[in-house]
């Protein structure tokens, strides 16, 4: 680090965490209540509770830091409360409606759903206006664009108060001249509106996932504009000498000046830093297969990484909207501290997705909450202090989590307390389980060539429980865990995403000509870029990935190679490389059949120093930092036993425990089942190993 320090700001539902790192390696977690309506007060509230714990002004901090990294839901908050700009479309005419048609089926687990309603257009039926132009799948111009239908549309904007204009016509992709001279006129007509331009933001084949995507990021980029240019100049004014940083999707880091025109990228930004994290926490053991997951209050977030990649999906429904862009791969699950028990109409216990959130939170936090929660079972399994979480600054009740689960759950099923706290217990981690497998084994990986990795404050409970379930024998656990997007910001390089059409079948010099040609156009803007941004050569890295299918087949998958020269030769390669992975996702390839190319994408790192990592002193023996014991249960009978508690912040490096027990930091608890063992390590990172016996599956 040229400078002394670097600020990672994760910005949650109800938290906005805060790494901060210098270069001493000392590496500390902050956290403060989140600001939904006006994001920006987070910040100063947290900066302010730094300089309150550790006497560092925030100006000490900005104006001395190499990077200061902000990932925001801030765009994720306004698609999900549907709060984004008045935004208008303007398609190929009689193609207005693409985006309600929807391919002409529902998402994915609701298709066959009569009963399961329409989403809700971002552009209603008024705003999207249709012009006459057309060209045809080869590139050829069938009908010149009709200007005057877009000055008609513009026109009808401004009566109508719109705020951002997305255009997105028919293969544009391959002749983007009409899209091009439709947005010169949108300027002229309308200079103060935000303008997103489908070939541009996303130049892929595949019109209805164009549009889609072109909507949502013209929906967002009033938003997104807006927040960024608060922070930036909040930022300025504390003397910050380098321009912040903003987490994407895509898990990499750009301006704010990219996040504003391409906002999309900001949708998923804070967990989309966990497999960096992960990796980096993982690197000292060679680790590079990952799988993180991360609990908060109302949600439960998994990301994966193989081969020191992580998974990255594109064309996806998000929020029940098609978006095209890579994203890294975040399944996202209803199951946290304060999802509630309930019980379903077959007289079936349940967990969730209901959550009792923050407000008035589990009936432990003794605010008025009155269902079960996951976080009351955990209380009364005693696996939670009683004295209170965050280093007692929330105490909790028992008395309250033990009546809440009676009345609502253990009496109507006839069971004790404890039996229905281990039921809730058991329930959510099937459900966590369930997720994981979404991302591991319905994408052709098996889970237990992974380890697991341990994000969000309300894991470390529930996480050896997780890896018994999935059969995973190696856990992580990070002293910065309820913190580690946040941390996984610090580490990041910057990197975008730059892609391309590329219609051609894997046969002949002449493909091989046109695939090299379309890799190396795209790799040249991205280093014009980064160099701009003032990456020099030696830093720069590319990733390339292809969608390619069988002739014939109606959708495509992606395929990641390495950069190497494409000659017809190489074109082997790629044939290897699709089957590979066909037969990866689908259990079969046909080697026989003829393979085509749709699209291409070339990713484009820049690579930022890493801090220093955290490290700890060697311990002297974890029988001095136990703190007593409680009576925990790990069994569906509901017995106790006495189980050992230890302090997270009195073990050293070395120092080794025994299963079952309970090991408190200040920000979370680490629940380590029978059969397993904990070992404290230099770097911070407590890493568990299933021995045998005990609770393990």
């Amino acid at each position: 680090m040229q400078n002394t320090y670097r600020l990672g700001i994760d910005a949650g539902g109800t938290f906005t965490d805060f790494i901060l790192a210098d270069r001493n390696g000392e590496v500390r977690i902050f956290k403060a209540l989140s600001t939904p309506q006006d994001p920006t007060q987070a910040i100063r509230n947290g900066l302010a509770l730094i300089e309150e714990e550790t006497g560092i002004t925030a100006t000490e901090i900005v104006s001395n830091a190499d990077l200061c990294i902000n990932g925001t839901t801030v765009g994720l908050n306004a698609l999900i409360q549907h709060k984004g700009a008045r935004t208008g479309l303007i398609a190929t005419a009689g193609h207005e409606d693409s985006i309600e048609i929807r391919l002409g089926h529902k998402e994915d687990g609701y298709r066959y759903d009569p009963e399961y309603p329409p989403a809700r257009m971002l552009v209603p039926r008024y705003l999207r206006r249709g012009v006459r132009e057309r060209v045809v799948s080869t590139g050829a111009v069938h009908t010149p664009l009709h200007e005057d239908d877009v000055r008609d549309a513009c026109r009808h904007f401004l009566r109508e108060g719109v705020d951002s204009v997305a255009i997105s016509f028919v293969w544009s992709v391959l002749h983007p001249d009409h899209e091009l001279r439709a947005a010169e006129i949108v300027r002229e007509m309308m200079p103060g509106v935000r303008l997103t331009v489908g070939s541009l933001l996303y130049p892929q084949v595949r019109e209805y996932t164009r549009t889609s995507t072109a909507i949502v990021n013209a929906y967002l980029a009033p938003i997104l504009s807006r927040y960024v240019e608060a922070v930036d100049g909040y930022f300025r004014s504390l003397g910050a000498k380098n321009p912040v940083r903003y987490f994407q999707s895509n898990g990499g880091l750009a301006l704010g000046s990219v996040v504003s025109d391409q906002s999309v990228y900001a949708i998923n930004s804070g967990p989309a830093s966990a497999p960096q994290a992960a990796l980096y926490i993982g690197e000292p053991w060679g680790l590079k297969n990952i799988i993180t997951v991360d609990m908060g209050g109302t949600s439960f977030d998994i990301t994966l990484t193989r081969d020191g990649r992580a998974n990255v999906s594109k064309n996806i429904d998000f929020l029940r909207y098609r978006i095209g862009i890579p994203m890294i791969q975040v399944e996202t699950l209803g199951a946290g501290g304060g999802s509630i028990g309930w019980i379903d109409s077959m007289g079936l216990l349940q967990m969730g997705p209901q959550s009792a959130g923050s407000e008035p939170g589990p009936a432990s936090y003794d605010q008025g909450g009155e269902k079960p929660t996951t976080t009351d079972a955990n209380l009364v399994l005693g696996y939670l202090n009683p004295d209170g979480l965050v280093g007692g600054r929330l105490p909790l009740a028992v008395q309250k989590a033990t009546k809440a689960i009676a009345t609502h759950l253990a009496q109507p099923l006839g069971l004790s307390v404890e039996q229905a706290a281990y039921g809730m217990f058991t329930i959510v981690n099937n459900n966590m389980v369930n997720a994981i497998r979404r991302v591991s084994v319905e994408r052709g990986y098996d889970p237990r060539d992974f380890v697991l990795n341990c994000a969000g404050g309300a894991t470390g409970a529930h996480i050896t429980a997780l890896a018994r379930e999935m059969g995973i024998t190696r856990v992580l656990v990070s002293k910065l865990a309820s913190g580690l997007c946040a941390y996984g910001q610090i580490i990041s390089d910057v990197k975008y995403n730059y892609m391309a059409p590329a219609p051609v079948r894997l046969e002949g010099a002449a493909a091989a000509a046109k695939l090299d040609g379309l890799f190396k156009g795209l790799e040249t803007r991205g280093r014009d870029d980064l160099t701009k941004d003032g990456f020099t050569e030696d830093r720069i890295s590319v990733r390339r990935s292809l969608d390619m299918r069988y002739v014939g087949q109606v959708h495509e998958c992606t395929v990641d190679v390495d950069p190497f020269p494409l000659d017809e030769a190489a074109l082997e390669r790629l044939k290897a490389a699709f089957h590979a992975r066909h037969e990866e996702l689908y259990t079969y390839s046909e080697p026989a059949s003829m393979v085509e190319v749709v699209n291409v994408e070339s990713a484009i790192s820049g690579r930022v120093d890493k801090p220093r990592r955290m490290t700890i002193a060697k311990g002297t023996g974890a029988a001095a930092a136990q703190a007593g014991t409680r009576s925990m249960i790990f069994a569906a009978d509901g017995t106790p036993r006495e189980t050992p508690v230890y302090s997270g912040a009195k073990l050293g490096a070395g120092d080794r425990i025994v299963g079952p027990a309970v090991i408190e930091e200040v920000t979370t608890t680490l629940v380590v089942e029978p059969g397993w063992t904990a070992e404290l390590t230099e770097t911070g990172v407590y890493l568990l190993d299933y021995t045998g016996g005990g609770a393990a599956a």
